[in-house]
């Protein structure tokens, strides 16, 4: 069983002030620590798992700059066997669907039976890329999936639904999975890990190593650009309605009154 695993190098924005940089088109990311998107560390562990299991490789590949390495090589200390990094300056600025297309065009020289993503990056949550790259390889996909199983030429997948609802079914392999977390636990990476894989080459690919122009990728091969990002307005201060408990229902319907809640 051979897999590929694709992730991402985020800012963590959970308990960080956010300000929006100077461009207009991004968040001010200095001072910000970054680490393996949350989505792309249940991924790689489900690839692990099934490697035990079952055997084979697994080859993570990313897009981005050398400080992607570093999540790179925290998969790598998990138990993948390779990793590839694609990075080119001519990438800057991919939408979903080119960021897609530069990953199936490294996929393609690759052996490969299953292919894992995050369901979502934490950065921009467009959800796009795991399902355009199954287009473009024209293969099987299923998203949001929680549990998955694999025999022989095929995996059964339960994928969550709105409103608690759950689908089951089954693909034939080499299939794209997109991983929702709660699938597993991720595994713990400890510093001596990251060591221990420190020297592990990093194979790194741009453009004319996968067969693409440069006005195929970036933002001139882009359909979808970004224009401007910005943060909620804020909204008016929350009433505390004070008193008793007739009072209090009493405001509230002459509140829902007021603002067209009730007729």
């Amino acid at each position: 069983m051979n897999i590929v695993v694709c992730i991402k190098r985020v800012p963590e924005t959970a308990d960080a002030d956010v300000s929006i940089g100077k461009s207009g088109k991004d968040i001010d990311k200095s001072g910000l620590a970054f680490d393996l998107n949350e989505w792309d560390s249940y991924a790689i562990e489900e690839a692990i798992l099934l490697k035990e299991k079952l055997g084979g490789t697994v080859t993570v590949l990313s897009i981005g700059g050398e400080d992607s390495n570093e999540s790179l090589r925290k998969c790598l200390a998990m138990g993948a066997d390779d990793a590839i990094r694609l990075t080119d300056p001519a990438f800057e600025g991919s939408d979903g669907f080119v960021t897609a297309k530069i990953l199936a065009e490294a996929i393609r020289k690759i052996p490969y039976d299953l292919i894992l993503t995050g369901t979502q990056a934490e950065d921009d949550g467009y959800g796009q890329v795991g399902v355009v790259l199954a287009a473009l390889l024209g293969i099987p996909h299923a998203a949001l999936v929680n549990r998955l199983g694999v025999q022989d030429k095929n995996v059964k997948v339960h994928r969550e639904l709105e409103g608690g609802v759950e689908e089951v079914f089954e693909l034939d392999l080499p299939a794209v999975l997109t991983i929702q977390t709660g699938i597993n636990e991720p595994r713990y990476v400890s510093i001596m890990g990251i060591r221990k894989v420190a020297k592990k080459e990093i194979k790194t690919l741009g453009t004319s190593d996968l067969n693409l122009k440069v006005e195929e990728v970036g933002l001139t091969g882009s359909d979808i650009q970004l224009e401007k990002i910005f943060l909620p307005p804020v909204g008016e201060g929350a009433e505390m309605l004070e008193g008793k408990p007739e009072e209090i229902a009493s405001k509230v319907f002459d509140i829902l009154k007021e603002k067209g809640g009730l007729a």
